[in-house]
């Protein structure tokens, strides 16, 4: 496996292909088209297509014999700075962070037998970058900072009875790393890196009644050591290799899907994220020094609410609306540049066109009203100080074909 981390002195953990991430923290939620209309409200429920081998392996159960989910999302983010730095040391306030990205997906559902499923999804389940002007006032601090990830889910769903189903899944991680930032007269730092990690996922869907479901979903930690190098542009004697150990938090999520009558569908959810494993991020050289000072993140655990409803317009067409609160877990004390996180609101809409009884088109849109990110922060002998408005636009597409 080829190792090179990418880092200097600043905060970051991992992340995907998209800029900024989206859920809070550094999760990315976007893990398919069709659930994104309802702002992911009650997905470890709703077993809408063979997304659910993320959301809840267990649905593949209500799944038909063969399913291929083919899902993108173009996303826009926008993240400004305002504010001082001290010392003076010259410099604007660093432009839009922010980017356009495109982030895809990919999911495939087959039954093996009336009672036994498999699934296999592609995706990334974590992302971020920020990317500053080169000469911004905060460049002691980051310039750029990206992490790109690819997870490999493989799936196993099992009818245990009339109205419950079980599943479990392997997830498979490869991530990518380049940060950068400026060292003064030794020019620009960077970082990079790539590892491998596996964790797990588990999930149980209770049909409660003819009209209810309850899902019940895990996703567990996943350990990173990533190790590489750091190189800096104008002092070659001062590179060499770096490692860094990181943890990727765990999740578990409850949802709701509730059929009120024949056109209303009724979801909601609520996800935690056990971010209070991301204490610190400490790079250290193979000597055994630390690169730099650590930097403190001390984050806390978060949770994520969601509601959402469908309305089935006819026999092809279903419109889509939800709205979600995402709590950030990071306070104004440890904000760091990289990660200018807040708490964040969503507003969703989306629809669904019926090609056949066995497969359809999504689009959904959600807008993502971010609270602003207030941040004082001490780093490689630099104070800046002042504030972030930010926010996000999320456009997505999804072909579910049943065969």
């Amino acid at each position: 496996m080829s190792h090179r981390f990418n880092r200097l002195a600043a905060s970051l953990v991992l992340a995907s292909c998209a800029h900024l991430a989206h859920a809070a923290g550094f999760a990315l939620i976007e893990q398919n088209a069709s659930g994104l209309g309802n702002a992911y409200a009650g997905q470890a429920a709703a077993a809408t297509d063979a997304s659910t081998v993320f959301f809840n392996p267990a649905g593949m159960t209500l799944l038909p014999d063969r399913q291929l989910v083919m899902a993108g999302h173009l996303i826009r983010p926008q993240a400004e700075f305002s504010g001082t730095v001290s010392p003076a040391i010259g410099g604007g306030n660093g432009g839009d962070a922010g980017g356009w990205a495109v982030v895809p997906n990919a999911y495939f559902a087959y039954s093996l037998t009336p009672d036994v499923h498999l699934g296999l999804g592609l995706n990334s389940p974590f992302g971020l970058k920020t990317e500053y002007d080169p000469d911004w006032k905060g460049r002691a601090q980051a310039i750029k900072s990206e992490v790109k990830m690819v997870n490999l889910n493989p799936s196993i769903a099992w009818k245990a009875g009339e109205s419950l189903s079980l599943g479990a899944g392997l997830s498979i991680q490869y991530a990518e790393a380049t940060l950068t930032s400026s060292a003064g007269g030794a020019g620009v730092a960077t970082v990079k890196g790539d590892d491998y990690g596996w964790g797990f996922n588990l999930g149980a869907l209770w049909q409660a009644s003819e009209a209810t479901r309850i899902g019940l979903a895990y996703r567990s930690e996943v350990e990173q050591t990533l190790a590489g190098d750091v190189g800096f542009s104008t002092a070659a004697t001062l590179s060499g290799p770096v490692t860094a150990a990181v943890t990727l938090p765990d999740s578990a999520s409850l949802s709701l899907f509730h059929l009120l009558d024949s056109r209303w569908d009724l979801l909601a959810d609520i996800t935690w994220t056990g971010w209070s494993d991301f204490r610190e991020l400490r790079i250290v050289r193979t000597n055994g020094d630390v690169l730099g000072t650590p930097t403190e993140e001390n984050w806390s655990d978060s949770c994520r609410y969601s509601l959402g409803a469908n309305y089935h317009l006819n026999d092809k067409m279903t419109l889509r609306g939800g709205v979600a609160f995402d709590e950030t877990p990071v306070s104004d004390a440890f904000r760091t540049v990289r990660i200018p996180d807040e708490d964040r609101t969503w507003i969703a809409f989306g629809a669904q066109y019926r090609l056949s009884r066995k497969s359809a088109i999504d689009v959904g849109y959600a807008h993502l009203f971010i609270k602003d990110a207030a941040i004082d922060k001490v780093e490689n002998g630099v104070t800046l100080a002042g504030s972030y408005e930010a926010s996000v636009d999320i456009l997505s597409a999804q072909l579910t074909l049943g065969f």
